[in-house]
């Protein structure tokens, strides 16, 4: 691709130097809004389509967002607090799910950029969902190059995906104000499409042998692994792009080619190799003369096993997807997914408020006492109820997850209850099943339980009172049984007295309530991260971290907690291969230039001198009264005899300044400096040292002076 010419957009908006749309790719695009009659200055159509469009609209491409909607939060996850928002479209550019920065949002939604709205070139000139689906290619739209002026604001990165038959399904698209730009943005869309792809063409054939390929034996299990489908005879069913690219063939013409013909042996040869091979890679070599290694499973459709027929009545009519290999062929390993399957004991790591939390949740496991886990997002609340059903008796079971805030109000209730043929428009035949009759015998977890609907409450709420389901369209009540575990991040007495959730709902749900502390105010970080490097063994890619690094990470606020760290995590490893360790330099810039603002922040306020200490008034212990000063915390140290010099003396006087800034409130100085109130205390102590005559040096006792934990 070819950048525009002095890096200026199309349309006149200046744009970072990246490799962008190619300059005539814009131009063509430019000219069909044109010909669609649309003009440049006009206002765009905010039209929506109703409730019940969009709901057809999700019913008609199911496929496409139930294995989109994991993929898009994974991805949001990724540009979280960039002032961006991730969208699924359909092949019509109809936007059917989206999720973001909330102050972005508010922007998005005054040029109809939410769920609902038609995003095509005809409806919205060109714009990054509606070129990349007519031009069938990942695009990138920024600022000026938008066609109506009243999207130039915007900078827009979609690829489309595509499904195993090599049609255009929909879209994925990032957009957000084009200040913001990042030259990465469109890699993580384009390998989050190819993920939903990969997961689409896993799923899209009821009887087949599937051929994981790469000429790498490490990109097995990866995106880019080419997917291969033949019957069990061998005849070619489909291809994933990775793979057409590695055979060199497109998918027409890989139509009338067999197993034999693309891979050199027969099907009962390959069967043979892998009884040989007892689940390990085998060596293949394609037309091309090109050796490749290869994991092969075997899927079909099967009814319900009998053992489950027996218990559960109810699901003799469900048919699932059993992945499984013939007689004396080995199961292909599933990929390592991070989880909590040691259970709790995985997860007590050494922090003392993480150890009392497990500590209760090990008295009520097994009782039939629900548990709500409350936290800040991304402290790993899904990852504890994880380990809770590793625990519990039920953990044979299956272990169901449910996001109440990302399943549309129109099909909570169906996922939720499942619901019969006919039951709504777009229904698919034979029905379908339900997330809490599919947990029965396991665990049911509902996060962000305090996003579901109000009108939906009441149902949920007679449901586990009567161990019941009873699914939409039909009368037949079914009898279900699960552990149950919750989690928000609201303040539901909050919700309770404003009249957004059900009282009688929040007692239900209110058995054992249990807190999860954020990153910031636990004392193992050291050992999370080595826990979260340990999880992906990646090739080449260290698994330590340099000194510096873990410097930085214990002076940094860490406002996504876990799931922040692990994905920093993830990606200062790629950057790191081949090195010994994780170092500064492999951190992203992201990061580095937020934890530079904060400790310049903190420098500023020792930067105004022992002046601007001593101007404070002298109240003992920060503002607090005098009979607990003693006992709270260190009296409020003087000025010092000297400038600090060393960086423990910066951090401690920094932290003085904090504290008064707060008006003496301990917990408003540990966040606003990202540290925990404990560190806080030591800092103090270790200040009052400083500024007393012959002080000890406060970076020979670290571990000393400071009042007991508040």
């Amino acid at each position: 691709m070819t950048a525009h010419p002095a890096g200026q957009a199309a349309g006149g908006g200046t744009v970072p130097d990246w490799d962008g749309t190619p300059t005539e790719t814009i131009a063509q695009a430019h000219q069909r809004s044109e010909a669609y009659g649309l003009r440049r200055y006009e206002a765009p159509d905010y039209g929506q389509a109703a409730a019940g469009e969009l709901r057809d609209g999700i019913a008609h491409s199911q496929s496409l967002y139930t294995h989109a909607l994991p993929v898009m939060e994974t991805l949001y996850d990724q540009i979280v607090n960039t002032h961006s928002m991730v969208m699924l479209t359909d092949a019509s550019g109809l936007i059917l799910h989206s999720l973001g920065d909330d102050d972005f949002l508010q922007k998005a939604d005054k040029v109809a950029l939410r769920a609902g709205a038609v995003w095509s070139e005809e409806s919205k000139g060109t714009n990054a969902i509606g070129t990349a689906l007519a031009e069938g290619r990942p695009t990138l739209v920024h600022a000026g190059d938008h066609f109506l002026q009243a999207n130039q604001f915007l900078t827009c990165s979609c690829a489309p995906i595509v499904d195993p038959y090599g049609r255009t399904a929909g879209a994925l698209d990032v957009s957000g104000d084009h200040r913001g730009f990042h030259k990465h943005t469109m890699a993580l869309v384009r390998m989050s499409a190819q993920m939903i792809e990969n997961q689409l063409f896993g799923n899209a054939f009821q009887d087949m042998v599937c051929v994981h390929f790469h000429s790498r034996q490490e990109f097995l299990g990866t995106i880019v692994e080419g997917l291969a489908a033949f019957t069990p005879g061998g005849r070619f069913l489909s291809a994933n792009r990775s793979g057409q690219f590695q055979l060199g063939l497109s998918l027409g013409a890989l139509q009338v080619h067999t197993f034999p013909s693309l891979f050199g042996v027969a099907m009962s040869e390959l069967f043979d190799a892998l009884r040989a091979a007892h689940g390990g890679a085998l060596a293949l070599r394609l037309p091309s003369g090109v050796k490749v290694w290869a994991r092969v499973q075997y899927k079909r459709s099967e009814a319900v096993s009998g053992a489950r027929l027996a218990t559960d009545p109810a699901a003799a009519g469900v048919a699932t997807a059993v992945s499984e290999v013939p007689p004396a062929m080995p199961r292909r390993l599933a990929p390592a997914v991070p989880q909590a399957a040691e259970g709790l004991a995985g997860l007590d790591t050494g922090d003392a408020q993480m150890h009392a939390v497990i500590g209760k949740l090990r008295k009520v496991i097994g009782r039939e006492v629900p548990v709500m886990i409350l936290g800040e997002t991304g402290t790993g609340k899904e990852l504890l109820a994880r380990a809770i059903h590793a625990d519990s008796p039920n953990r044979q079971g299956p272990f169901v997850a449910v996001n109440c805030a990302s399943i549309p109000e129109t099909l909570i209730e169906s996922e939720l209850f499942g619901y019969e043929e006919g039951a709504f428009t777009g229904a698919r035949k034979k029905g379908g099943v339900g997330k809490m009759l599919l947990a029965n015998g396991g665990t049911l977890f509902l996060d962000e339980i305090g996003d579901m609907p109000l009108h939906l409450q009441a149902r949920l709420l007679r449901a586990l009172q009567e161990r019941a389901v009873t699914p939409l369209g039909s009368s037949k009540v079914i009898q279900v049984s699960f552990c149950l575990v919750c989690a928000t991040n609201r303040n539901l007495r909050e919700e309770v007295a404003a009249g957004r959730f059900r009282e009688d709902l929040y007692y239900r749900l209110n058995g054992l309530v249990v807190r999860l502390p954020a990153l910031r105010d636990r004392t193992d970080l050291a050992a999370i991260a080595t826990r979260l490097l340990a999880q992906d063994r990646t090739p080449a890619c260290p698994e330590r971290l340099g000194e510096g690094v873990m410097r930085m990470f214990g002076s940094y606020h860490w406002p996504g907690n876990i799931r922040q760290l692990g994905n920093l995590l993830n990606t200062a490893r790629l950057m790191a291969a081949g090195e010994d360790e994780i170092d500064e330099s492999h951190l992203p810039d992201d990061f580095l230039e937020d934890w530079q603002e904060r400790q310049a922040r903190a420098g500023q306020a020792v930067a105004a001198g022992p002046g601007g200490l001593a101007a404070q008034p002298a109240a003992p212990a920060f503002g607090l009264p005098s009979a607990a000063a003693t006992s709270a915390a260190p009296a409020a140290p003087a000025a010092p005899a000297a400038t600090p010099t060393r960086l423990a003396e910066v951090e401690a006087l920094a932290t003085v300044a904090a504290v008064r800034a707060h008006g003496g409130n301990i917990s408003a100085a540990a966040k606003a400096l990202g540290i925990s109130r404990n560190t806080v205390y030591r800092k103090i102590g270790e200040a009052a040292r400083l500024l007393q005559p012959g002080g000890a040096d406060p970076g020979t006792d670290p571990g000393s002076g400071g009042g007991p934990d508040a």
